[in-house]
C-alpha cells in the first residue's frame, strides 16, 4: 500500500495523507479480507501485531521492516474486521526494552481506561453539501465569527451524570447553539486521551475521536448536523506536546522517536510532557496529516492550535540553563517555526475555506500573515492582551476605573496588527480563577451589569469574539470538568437576561456589517472619545465597506450620564440597536426611549451630535436612519 513516492514524501517530511497508508487499513488482499498494518520504528528489532483477532498472540503476526531506510513495518493480516482490539508489540535495539504500543493512527480506541486501538473505517454519508459549497463566506475574515467554546464532557450531562452521547449532542448542542446565535462551536480536544482531567490537552490517539461519546461516525453526524443548521465547527488541535503514558508516542521504539532526546528541548516541565521533535522530517509529516485528516474526514472549518508560544520559544517555561539555544544562539525555535509554516501552508492550500487559529500569548509578529511575507500563515490569533487588560478593568470597583481608563484604550493602538480574535475562554474561568460573574465587582445587580457591559464592549471591539460555555448565562461556580454546566440558574432573571443579552449581540452582530466586514482594518474603527477617563465613558464608530455605521457608547460606572453628548457622521433619526440596560436583560430600563434625532450641533470633529441617556454600567448600540455624511 506504501508506494516508493509515500516513502520519499514522508521521509521529506511533506507527506499530508499518512493517514490512508499507515497504521490499520481494512482492505481484501488477494480474496482475503483483512488489514495492512504499518507503523514507523526505526530503531525496533522486532514489531508484531497482536489482537482479538489472533488471541493476543504475539508470536501469530511479526511485520516485516522495509528495506528502503524509511523505518516502516508492515504486514498483511487476514480475518481482521471492523470494531477488533488491536496492539502492537515492539522490541527494540536498545537496552531490552520490549513495550506494547497503541496505534498512533488509530481511528478509533478503546473506552478509557482501556487503550488499545480498535480496527476501524470512516465511511460516512455526509448530508452538508450546501455547507460545505458555501463555508468560504462564512469562515471569512469579513464575515461574522462568534464562536462557542465547548468542553463535550461537562457541557451537559445525562440521567446519573453519564457522559452524553455524541448523537445526543448533535440534537441538544445544535439547537442550542442556533438559539444563542453563536455562528461556529469550538470543541475542546476530543482526540483520544487517557486521562479525562486533561480536557483532552494531553492526547495519545491523534487521529481518534475519543471513545468515551461514541464512535468516529457519532462524531461525524454531530458535525454534519451542526452544518445543516448552519454552524461551523472548529477543533482545539494540540501539537504542542504530548503525554508519556507507556501505550503513547513516547520513547515509542526504544528510542526519543516523536520527541527530542535531550529533556532540555524534549519535556515540558510546566505539562510534565513531552514536545514533539519537529526538526524531525517523519514528524513533521505526522502531524500534518493529523490536522488534514480532521479537515478532510470530518469536514472541521478549522483548527485552533494550543499552545503556539510554548513552539516558537526554546525558552518557554524554563529557567536559564534549562534550554538550548537554536544555531545562532537565539531563543526562537527554528524546527517549530518551519512546521507551522508548512502546515499552514498545507492547510490552505488543501482547504482554502477554513480557518486555522493560534493561541499564542506574546508579541511573536506577523503570526496571522502568510508565509511569503515572512509570517507563521495562520489565518487568526487569539488577543490574549485584550482578554488580560478588560479582565483587570472590569475587576476594577467603577470608583477606580478613571486611573486605568488606558485599559480600555490601548488595545485599540495593535489591534490591526494581526487578524485577531477576542477570547474570554476556558482558560479564564479555572485553577483557582473563579467565574467570570465571580470577578465582577459590587452586588448581584452590579456584577450582571458588569458582565453585560463586558460583552457588549467585547462585541462591539474589532475583532472575532470567542466565548466558554456557561459563560453566557453567568454561572457562578468556576467551570468543573467533571461535572455539566449550572444550568438551574436559568430560572432567575438575571442569568436568563445574561442570556438573553448574548443572543441579541449575536443576532445584531450577524445582521450588521459594520460590526463585522471591516475587523481588521482601521478603516472599520474610528473613536468618537478614548478621553472621557473621569466619566469611565468610551464612544466609537464601526464602519461597513458601504460606509454603513454604528455608533457604540460604554459607560462603565454605575451612575447614568444624563445629556451626554456625542458627536455622529450624520444627521437623522439614530435609533437604539441594543441597550444592555434593558428589562429584557435584567437592566433598570434606562434609556433613549428607542433612539435619538442628530441635531446639527458639532461635537468631538463632527457636524452633528446626539444627546443620549447613559444608561449605569451599560452599553449603547445607534444605528442611524436618516443620511450618513
Amino acid at each position: 500500500m506504501l508506494t516508493e513516492h509515500d516513502i520519499y514524501l514522508f521521509k521529506e517530511g511533506r507527506h499530508g495523507r499518512l493517514h490512508e497508508k499507515m497504521g490499520c487499513q481494512l482492505t481484501v488482499q488477494n480474496a482475503v479480507a483483512g488489514a495492512h498494518f504499518a507503523i514507523w520504528a526505526p530503531n525496533a528489532r522486532s514489531v508484531a501485531v497482536m489482537g482479538e483477532f489472533n488471541g493476543w498472540d504475539v508470536r501469530a503476526h511479526p511485520l516485516n521492516a522495509r528495506q528502503d531506510g524509511s523505518g516502516i513495518w508492515e504486514g498483511f493480516v487476514p480475518g481482521v474486521v471492523r470494531g477488533q482490539s488491536y496492539k502492537y508489540r515492539i522490541v527494540s535495539n536498545y537496552g531490552g526494552y520490549e513495550v506494547d504500543k497503541a496505534d498512533p493512527f488509530g481511528f478509533y480506541a478503546e473506552v478509557p481506561p482501556s487503550t488499545a486501538s480498535r480496527a476501524w473505517t470512516l465511511e460516512y454519508e455526509w448530508n452538508d453539501a450546501e455547507w460545505m459549497a458555501n463555508r468560504r463566506s462564512r469562515n471569512a475574515l469579513d464575515a461574522p465569527m462568534s464562536i462557542y467554546e465547548v468542553h463535550l464532557g461537562s457541557w451537559r450531562r445525562g440521567d446519573g451524570q453519564r457522559f452524553l452521547t455524541y448523537r445526543e449532542m448533535a440534537d441538544q448542542l445544535t439547537e442550542y447553539v442556533r438559539e444563542t446565535g453563536f455562528t461556529h462551536v469550538e470543541l475542546l480536544p476530543i482526540t483520544e486521551h487517557p486521562f479525562y482531567g486533561s480536557w483532552g490537552y494531553q492526547t495519545t490517539g491523534f487521529f481518534a475521536a475519543t471513545a468515551r461519546y461514541g464512535e468516529p461516525q457519532d462524531l461525524m453526524y454531530l458535525i454534519d448536523r451542526m452544518h445543516q443548521n448552519g454552524i461551523g465547527v472548529i477543533l482545539d488541535w494540540v501539537p504542542s506536546h504530548f503525554p508519556n503514558d507507556a501505550h503513547g508516542l513516547s520513547y515509542f521504539d526504544g528510542t526519543n522517536l516523536f520527541e527530542h532526546a535531550d529533556p532540555k528541548q524534549g519535556f515540558h516541565p510546566e505539562w510534565n510532557s513531552y514536545i514533539f521533535n519537529y526538526g524531525r522530517h517523519e514528524v513533521r509529516a505526522f502531524l500534518i496529516s493529523n490536522a488534514l485528516f480532521w479537515l478532510d474526514k470530518y469536514h472541521l472549518d478549522g483548527l485552533r492550535v494550543d499552545a503556539v508560544a510554548s513552539m516558537l520559544y526554546l525558552d518557554y517555561g524554563r529557567k536559564d540553563g534549562e534550554w538550548v539555544p537554536n544555531q545562532y544562539g537565539g531563543r526562537e525555535n527554528l524546527d517549530a517555526i518551519r512546521f507551522l509554516r508548512d502546515l499552514n501552508e498545507a492547510v490552505y492550500r488543501d482547504h482554502p475555506d477554513v480557518q486555522t487559529i493560534a493561541e499564542e500569548s506574546t508579541a511573536w509578529p506577523m503570526v496571522s500573515r502568510p508565509v511569503y511575507l515572512g509570517g507563521l500563515g495562520f489565518g487568526l490569533k487569539w488577543n490574549m492582551g485584550w482578554m488580560h487588560d478588560s479582565l483587570k478593568y472590569l475587576s476594577e470597583d467603577p470608583i477606580h476605573r478613571k486611573y486605568h481608563h488606558d485599559r480600555l484604550t490601548f488595545s485599540i493602538w495593535y489591534a490591526f496588527a494581526e487578524n485577531f480574535v477576542l477570547p474570554l475562554s476556558h482558560d479564564e474561568v479555572v485553577h483557582g480563577k473563579g467565574s467570570l460573574i465571580g470577578k465582577m465587582p459590587g452586588d448581584t445587580w452590579r456584577q450582571f451589569a458588569n458582565l453585560r457591559a463586558l460583552y457588549g464592549y467585547m462585541w462591539a471591539h474589532p475583532g472575532k469574539k470567542l466565548l466558554f460555555m456557561g459563560c453566557e448565562f453567568g454561572q457562578r461556580r468556576e467551570w468543573a470538568h467533571d461535572d455539566q454546566l449550572e444550568w438551574w440558574v436559568l430560572q432567575y432573571p438575571e442569568h436568563s437576561g445574561l442570556r438573553n443579552w448574548v443572543g441579541d449581540l449575536n443576532r445584531v452582530y450577524r445582521t450588521e456589517p459594520a460590526l463585522h466586514e471591516v475587523d481588521f482594518d482601521e478603516a472599520g474603527f474610528e473613536w468618537i472619545d478614548c478621553h472621557d477617563a473621569e466619566a469611565s465613558v468610551i464612544a466609537f464608530l464601526r464602519k461597513s465597506r458601504k460606509g454603513e455605521t454604528v455608533v457604540v457608547a460604554c459607560n462603565f460606572t454605575p451612575l447614568p450620564r444624563e445629556n451626554y453628548v456625542l458627536g455622529v457622521p450624520g444627521g437623522g433619526f439614530w435609533r437604539e440597536l441594543l441597550n444592555s440596560d434593558a428589562p429584557l436583560y435584567g437592566g433598570s430600563g434606562t434609556g433613549n426611549y428607542g433612539g435619538v434625532e442628530a441635531a446639527p450641533v458639532p461635537a468631538h470633529g463632527r457636524m452633528h451630535s446626539i444627546t443620549i441617556t447613559l444608561p449605569p454600567l451599560g452599553v449603547m448600540f445607534l444605528k442611524s436612519e436618516g443620511r450618513n455624511g
